[in-house]
């Protein structure tokens, strides 16, 4: 019925308090920052984050984020069946959150084998959400289902790169970096497969060693993405004009 009906039907994604999560203003951060200071912001939370957390402080490795409940809607076993293979990459990787007991295990494995590269913080920390997503260069989001996702549009606002699957609002947001254009806001593959989500994990820790220009133009994207609930409020509006058109006629 639903697919019957689909010229009937539209999606709003849902938006960010931008007050709330704002690199520019947020007392939670080493150091602020926009979309025009990024570049020195980002690096001094990235520095302040691996101090904080034990990390092996340095600028010069591409660290990956993850705040998410820790379920298989979230995609977090495509993670922890791959865990070897990406802290086999010349990167870090820090995860917050809480959920299933087998992930919650694996993620502790992966920081104890990985000492110095890997953290993993179990539970949840608001202050220290706001930190990873100011930190990190890329932020994991590989769910399996997602009717609108909102890890992913906070990792925008502060510059931080989402790698998600195309499903639901992650596939409505996150638009794949095209490297002979330069559009894109992030990196996306489609499958439910870890070997796809590896593969464009390669992919993109290629782009940031090796494609600075290509890099910075996708944050700067990302980081003009509109991602405010004002964005989100003129789409109701329309529809409800749209809705009260149709019943008037």
């Amino acid at each position: 019925m639903l697919r019957y009906r689909r010229e009937d039907l539209g999606g709003i994604v849902s938006g960010i308090d931008t007050t709330e999560w704002n690199p520019k203003t947020d007392t939670k951060l080493a150091k602020n920052y926009d979309v025009r200071s990024y570049a020195g912001g980002k690096k001094a939370n990235k520095l302040a984050l691996q101090k904080e957390l034990g990390l092996k402080e340095t600028n010069d490795v591409m660290m990956i984020g993850m705040v998410s409940r820790l379920t298989n809607q979230k995609g977090v076993y495509l993670i922890t069946d791959r865990l070897r293979e990406i802290l086999g990459m010349d990167v870090q990787m820090v995860v917050l959150g809480t959920g299933e007991a087998n992930a919650e295990n694996a993620f502790k494995w992966m920081e104890n084998e990985y000492k110095g590269k890997a953290v993993y913080y179990c539970g949840y920390n608001e202050e220290l959400a706001h930190r990873i997503y100011a930190g990190c260069d890329l932020f994991l989001m590989p769910s399996i289902y997602e009717p609108c996702g909102i890890g992913q549009l906070i990792a925008m606002h502060y510059g931080s790169l989402p790698l998600v699957r195309e499903t639901g609002g992650l596939k409505d947001t996150v638009h794949p970096f095209n490297q002979y254009t330069g559009e894109g806001n992030g990196f996306s593959f489609w499958a439910v497969n870890a070997d796809d989500m590896v593969y464009t994990l390669r992919w993109a820790a290629d782009q940031y060693y090796n494609n600075k220009p290509g890099w910075k133009g996708l944050v700067k994207n990302a980081m003009n993405s509109d991602v405010s609930w004002e964005k989100s409020a003129d789409l109701y509006e329309q529809l409800y004009y749209t809705l009260c058109a149709w019943k008037d006629n």
